[in-house]
C-alpha cells in the first residue's frame, strides 16, 4: 500500500508570492506551479527544497524559461499527469493540449492561464486549474488547490481561497 501524499498546486502568481502559501503547503510532498510565475522568487521555497514541478507561462521571460519547460508529463504513484500553462478546457483544448492528450494519454491535466479555479472530471481526465494566486488579473479572489493521492489515484481535491486579489476589492487603501 502506498502512502497518502499531498500536492500543492498554484498558478498565475505574476511575480507575487502569498506568504500564506508557504504555510498552507507545508504538508505537501510536492508543489506544482502551472505557469505565469513572473519571476523565480514565487517558487523559491520549493525550488530550494527540490520538491517543485513547474512550467512556464505566456508572461514568463528567459529567467523562468531557462529552468522550466513548456509542459511536463510525469506520474504520481503511477497516475499520469500532464501540466501545461495553456490547456484550454474540455472539450475545447488548445492545439498543444489536444496534441499532448492524444499522444501522452494523461489521466490528469494541470493548467493555469484562465485565472478561474476549476476541477472537473470529463472524458476520463481529471482537469484541474488552481485559478490565480497572484494579485494581477481579473479574478476577485486568489485561489490554489491541494490534492491528495493514495494508492495511485487522486482521492481528495480541496480548493483554497487565499483572499481578495488586491486592495481594490477590500476597500483598503495603500
Amino acid at each position: 500500500m502506498e502512502e497518502r501524499i499531498q500536492i500543492g498546486i498554484y498558478s498565475d502568481t505574476h511575480g507575487w508570492l502569498d506568504e500564506g502559501l508557504i504555510k498552507d503547503f507545508k504538508d505537501c510532498k510536492e508543489v506544482w506551479h502551472a505557469g505565469d510565475l513572473g519571476n523565480m522568487s514565487v517558487v523559491d521555497p520549493w525550488f530550494k527544497q527540490g520538491n517543485l514541478r513547474a512550467v512556464y507561462g505566456n508572461i514568463d521571460g528567459t529567467d523562468v524559461r531557462q529552468y522550466f519547460p513548456e509542459y511536463q508529463f510525469f506520474d504520481v504513484q503511477g497516475f499520469p499527469v500532464l501540466m501545461l500553462h495553456i490547456a484550454g478546457k474540455y472539450p475545447r483544448y488548445s492545439d498543444l493540449g489536444r496534441k499532448l492528450i492524444r499522444e501522452l494519454k494523461p489521466r490528469m491535466i494541470v493548467c493555469g492561464h484562465s485565472h478561474i479555479c476549476r476541477v472537473v472530471k470529463e472524458d476520463g481526465i481529471l482537469y484541474t486549474n488552481p485559478g490565480a494566486a497572484g494579485r494581477h488579473g481579473f479574478h476577485k479572489v486568489r485561489t490554489a488547490l491541494k490534492i491528495a493521492f493514495e494508492n495511485g489515484k487522486p482521492v481528495e481535491v480541496r480548493a483554497m481561497e487565499l483572499g481578495p486579489r488586491s486592495e481594490q476589492f477590500t476597500g483598503e487603501g495603500n
